[in-house]
């Protein structure tokens, strides 16, 4: 683990370059996405032809620290497919919760292993020796304010029905969830198709 993907160190989209990494068998883009036009927590993003995007706190600084934020639908581009392209590169798609699960598997359940150094505290220290270097981007929530920087990192699933990831600041397991909904603003880690 933690070597960039044979053939495709990086990738180059939207104006920023991306690294990959090679978690067994399945490669992933190292950091957070970050496309597309700001616009503020408190409105809703829209299948207008433009790909909107969240920043923490609606600043732009923390989209390119720890990318962007994203309702369900603007990610997947209005389609439900699962494993569907969504906002990722060409070649790249948002994972499904069974590849999210299959790259748990891998690192041997350990989150640790996925978040990057210096985040996470106690019990939930980042190794990153996956060097998957998941940040604990928080969320915007459904009332359009920014929650948990520091304390979690969630990412969609392209599943039809509303998934999840994270990963939890004192927590050492990466876990799923369906308990939250479509209209909150989540990151997104592409893999390669």
């Amino acid at each position: 683990m933690g070597i960039p993907c044979p053939g495709t160190p990086t990738v180059d989209y939207g104006d920023k370059v991306y690294n990959t990494v090679l978690i067994g068998t399945q490669c992933w883009l190292k950091e957070n996405l970050d496309i597309g036009t700001r616009i503020n927590g408190t409105s809703t993003q829209s299948n207008n032809g433009t790909i909107e995007k969240y920043c923490y706190n609606d600043a732009t600084p923390n989209c390119t620290a720890y990318g962007g934020l994203y309702q369900l639908n603007e990610a997947m581009q209005y389609t439900s497919t699962p494993g569907g392209r969504g906002i990722c590169p060409p070649g790249w798609h948002i994972p499904t919760g069974a590849e999210f699960s299959t790259l748990n598997n891998t690192v041997g359940g350990d989150g640790n292993a996925l978040k990057d150094i210096g985040q996470g505290t106690g019990s939930g220290v980042g190794t990153n020796t996956s060097d998957f270097s998941g940040l604990l981007a928080g969320y915007r929530y459904l009332d359009g304010t920014f929650l948990d920087m520091g304390f979690d990192a969630c990412f969609w699933t392209s599943d039809v029905a509303p998934k999840l990831w994270y990963l939890y600041y004192d927590n050492n397991s990466f876990l799923s969830s369906t308990a939250w909904s479509q209209p909150y603003g989540l990151s997104i880690r592409c893999i390669k198709d």
